[in-house]
C-alpha cells in the first residue's frame, strides 16, 4: 500500500492533470467530480445539482449524427439544420425543394415524417464494470480476452433490451470503466421547420470552422408515439433573456472520439498513415460529386448534402492532421507520456504490470499502418455515398450474422442491435442511381488503381471501366424497392440466394473485408484495448473520477462562458456577431447570397441582437445540434461548429484561442417572428 501511494504521489507531481484549464473537460452525467463542482461555485457561484444534471440529461437527444433537445412538452425537438438535412434531403424533390427553400408546416398534420430518422433520450446509468473486465482478467490472450469481454457487453445488452429499451455498453478510459446506457427511442419524427439553406449555412465551406459567423443553422422536428406528438418527461424551456456576454453555459451533447488519451505511436500514426490516407479519398469524393453537381440544377440539388458532408469532414479532418503536424503539441503529448512511464519504472510491480504497454501499442499500430490502406478502401469508404451498397452490405451481413452466438458475430450485429438493423434497411428514403454510380464507380477505381492484381477486385470490374461496372451494379439493382428489402428480411435465405446485381459486388468484395477486420480485431485491437485498459487503470490509479475519459459519441456535459478570443492576423474577436452584420457579410456571389426572405424583412430586424456567438465549452464533432443553456437550464443557444483552432482539441484541450460556435437564442426567436412568421412554433416556445 505504501509503495503505491508513493507511486501515486510521485506520478501526481511529474504528470499534471488534463484538467489544468478552467473549462476542459467533456463530463460524463454521473461522475461530474467534486473539484469540478467546487470550481463552478468559485468561479460562478453556481451550484451544480443533481436534479439540474438530471433534467438536462433528460431533456437532450442523441441523433445518431448529431445532438439535440426537447424544448416543448409536445415533443418539439431542436438541432442544427446540417444534422436534420438528411431528413429535409429525402423529403425534398424536383418539386418541392426543401433544402433550398425551407419548409414550415402550419399544422400538426402538415408536418412530415423523416424516412429512417429515430432519436434516443438516455434514462438511465449503469456501472457494469466488474461484470465486463471479470470475464477477460483470467485470460492472457489478448484476441480471447478482447472476444469474452465483447461477448459479455452483448449477453448485457441483450438482457437489458428485453424491456424494449434501447441499451448499449459503453467503453470508458480505455476499458478501465464500462457502464450500460439504457435509452428510450423515438422512430417516428416529422419536420416541422427549416429555414432555407443558404442562411443555414451561410458562407459556405469558406466560413466552415471560422468565426465571425452569420448561420441559422437551426431546425425544428417533433418526435411522436403512437401516431400522436410525444408528450417527454423533460423538456428545455426557452430562455427570454437569450445569451450574455460572460454568463456560465453548459452544452449537453454527443461529443465524437476524441484522442486525448491516445499514446504518442497512435497520434503520429495519425499523422504519417490515416488521416492522409482519409483526406485523399474524401477529395476524390468531393470531385466526383462536384463533377456531377455541375451537369445541372436538379444534379446539384441532389448532390448538395453529400458536398456538404464530404467538405465538412475534410475540412475537420485538416484540421486533426495539423494537430498532429503541431510539434508543440506533439512535445507537449512526449512529455506527459514520459512522465507517466517513469513514475510507472520507479515501482518494480507497476512496471511489471505496465512498463510494456507503450511498446505494445507502438508494436500494433505498425501492423495497422501495413493494412490500413487496404481497410480504408476495401472497408471503412468502400461505396461511400451510396445507399445502395450501404444496404446491400446490411442485408449480406445480416443474412450471415443473424445464424451465429452473439459472440461471433461482426461488430453492430449483435441481437440487440438487429432492430435497428432492420429499421435502416427498411427505411423509406429516395435513392438516385446515376448520382450513386458515379460515387461507388469512385470507390471500384480506387481498388482498381491500388490493388491492380487482386482477383477480387478484377472480378468486381469483369473487364470494364470504373463506371462501366458501378452502373452494372447500381442501375440493375431493385434494392431501391422498400418492398424488396422488406420482403428479403423475411428470410435470410431469400438473401443469400438473391442475384440482384448489388449482392452480387459485396460477394465478391466482402471475403476480404472480413478477413481486414478479422485481421484487425484479433493483432491490432485487441492489443490496442488490453493495453490501453492498462493505461487507463494506472491513470485511474492516480486521477480516480476527477479526470474524464475520451469521449465516444455518447452523452457529456461541457460547460464555460461566453467569451472573445484574440486572432493573430485580425485582433480581439468579440464573442458575438449581431444580426446586422450578415447584410453587410452578403455579397450577391455564393456562397454569400441571401435568400430573399431575409433581403424582404431587413427594416424590421433588430441590427444589434446577437445572431452567432462563441464560448470556451470543450465541445467536438458529434456536438452538433447540442443544446447550451444558462443556470436555469433554459436554452440560450445551439451549438453549430468549432473555430480552425478548436480542431486539434481532439487531442488536447487549450482555450486561448479555440471557441464552440453557436447560434444565439435571440436570434433563432427574432427570425422565427419576424422572418418566417412562425408563430406556432414560437407560441409552442413560450414566447407568444
Amino acid at each position: 500500500m505504501r509503495k503505491l501511494q508513493s507511486f501515486l504521489l510521485t506520478a501526481i507531481l511529474a504528470f499534471p492533470v488534463l484538467t489544468a484549464s478552467a473549462e476542459e473537460g467533456m463530463w460524463l452525467f454521473n461522475k461530474v467530480p467534486d473539484p469540478v463542482r467546487q470550481e463552478m461555485r468559485r468561479n460562478y457561484g453556481f451550484e451544480l445539482t443533481p436534479a439540474f444534471l438530471d433534467h438536462l440529461r433528460l431533456g437532450s437527444v442523441h441523433f445518431g449524427n448529431g445532438s439535440g433537445s426537447f424544448v416543448s412538452p409536445d415533443g418539439l425537438l431542436f438541432t442544427n439544420h446540417h444534422v436534420a438535412a438528411d431528413c429535409i434531403q429525402n423529403l425534398s424533390s424536383k418539386e418541392h425543394d426543401y433544402m433550398g427553400n425551407g419548409f414550415y408546416a402550419q399544422s400538426h398534420a402538415e408536418e412530415r415524417k423523416c424516412p429512417g430518422m429515430r432519436v434516443r433520450v438516455l434514462l438511465e446509468i449503469t456501472d457494469v464494470t466488474a461484470r465486463v473486465q471479470g470475464k477477460g482478467a483470467a485470460i492472457t490472450e489478448a484476441a480471447e480476452a478482447n472476444k469474452l469481454r465483447k461477448a459479455e457487453m452483448s449477453e448485457i445488452e441483450n438482457a437489458c433490451s428485453t424491456g424494449g429499451f434501447d441499451c448499449q455498453v459503453v467503453t470508458l478510459y480505455a476499458g478501465g470503466m464500462y457502464n450500460l446506457y439504457r435509452y428510450k427511442e423515438y422512430d417516428d419524427v416529422r419536420l416541422v421547420f427549416a429555414p432555407e439553406s443558404g442562411i443555414a449555412f451561410f458562407g459556405g465551406d469558406p466560413d466552415n470552422f471560422n468565426f465571425p459567423r452569420y448561420c441559422l443553422d437551426i431546425t425544428f422536428l417533433r418526435a411522436y408515439e403512437n401516431g400522436a406528438p410525444a408528450k417527454p418527461r423533460d423538456y428545455l424551456r426557452w430562455s427570454k433573456q437569450g445569451t450574455q456576454v460572460g454568463q456560465l453555459e453548459f452544452v449537453s451533447g454527443h461529443p465524437g472520439t476524441t484522442g486525448r488519451l491516445n499514446t504518442v505511436s497512435q497520434l503520429e500514426f495519425f499523422r504519417d498513415v490515416s488521416y492522409p490516407l482519409t483526406l485523399e479519398r474524401l477529395a476524390s469524393f468531393i470531385t466526383t460529386a462536384k463533377a456531377y453537381a455541375g451537369l445541372g440544377a436538379e444534379q446539384a440539388r441532389i448532390a448538395r448534402e453529400s458536398i456538404f458532408g464530404l467538405e465538412n469532414s475534410q475540412k475537420a479532418y485538416t484540421g486533426f492532421l495539423s494537430g498532429v503536424r503541431d510539434e508543440h503539441l506533439m512535445n507537449e503529448k512526449r512529455a506527459q507520456e514520459i512522465a507517466l512511464r517513469e513514475a510507472i519504472a520507479r515501482n518494480s510491480d507497476l512496471q511489471r504490470k505496465y512498463g510494456a504497454v507503450w511498446d505494445e501499442v507502438a508494436g500494433a499500430m505498425k501492423a495497422y499502418s501495413r493494412i490500413y490502406k487496404a481497410v480504408l478502401l476495401k472497408e471503412t469508404m468502400m461505396g461511400r455515398g451510396s445507399d445502395l451498397y450501404l444496404l446491400g452490405l446490411m442485408l449480406t451481413r445480416y443474412s450471415t450474422e443473424i445464424g451465429k452466438p452473439n459472440e461471433d458475430r461482426l461488430k453492430g450485429y449483435n441481437d440487440a442491435a438487429i432492430p435497428n438493423i432492420k429499421r435502416r434497411i427498411a427505411g423509406d428514403y429516395p435513392i438516385y442511381k446515376e448520382f450513386e454510380a458515379q460515387l461507388l464507380a469512385n470507390s471500384l477505381q480506387a481498388l482498381a488503381r491500388e490493388f491492380p492484381d487482386d482477383p477480387a477486385v478484377k472480378e468486381a470490374l469483369g473487364g470494364r471501366s470504373a463506371l462501366e461496372a458501378a452502373r452494372g451494379y447500381i442501375m440493375g439493382s431493385k434494392l431501391d424497392d422498400r418492398a424488396v428489402r422488406e420482403k428479403l428480411l423475411e428470410d435470410p435465405q431469400r438473401i443469400r440466394e438473391s442475384k440482384d446485381p448489388m449482392f452480387t459486388l459485396i460477394r465478391i468484395l466482402d471475403p476480404d473485408a472480413r478477413k481486414l477486420i478479422a485481421t484487425y480485431q484479433d493483432t491490432i485491437e485487441s492489443v490496442v484495448v488490453d493495453a490501453e485498459t492498462k493505461i487507463a487503470r494506472a491513470r485511474f490509479g492516480i486521477y480516480g473520477e476527477n479526470d474524464y475519459p475520451d469521449a465516444t459519441l455518447t452523452l457529456r456535459l461541457a460547460y464555460g462562458p461566453v467569451r472573445g478570443f484574440e486572432d493573430k492576423s485580425i485582433g480581439y474577436i468579440p464573442p458575438f456577431t449581431p444580426i446586422g452584420g450578415i447584410f453587410e457579410r452578403a455579397t450577391g456571389r455564393d456562397p454569400y447570397i441571401l435568400p430573399e426572405s431575409w433581403k424582404a424583412a431587413r427594416a424590421r430586424l433588430q441590427m444589434n441582437l446577437p445572431f452567432n456567438y462563441v464560448t470556451t465549452a470543450d465541445i467536438h464533432g458529434g456536438n452538433s445540434g447540442s443544446p447550451a443553456v444558462d443556470t436555469k437550464g433554459e436554452v440560450v443557444g445551439i451549438v453549430f461548429d468549432g473555430n480552425l483552432p478548436s480542431l486539434p482539441n481532439r487531442f488536447i484541450y487549450q482555450d486561448r484561442t479555440a471557441r464552440a460556435v453557436f447560434v444565439a437564442s435571440q436570434a433563432i426567436a427574432e427570425a422565427l417572428d419576424k422572418i418566417y412568421g412562425a408563430d406556432r412554433v414560437l407560441k409552442e416556445l413560450g414566447l407568444r
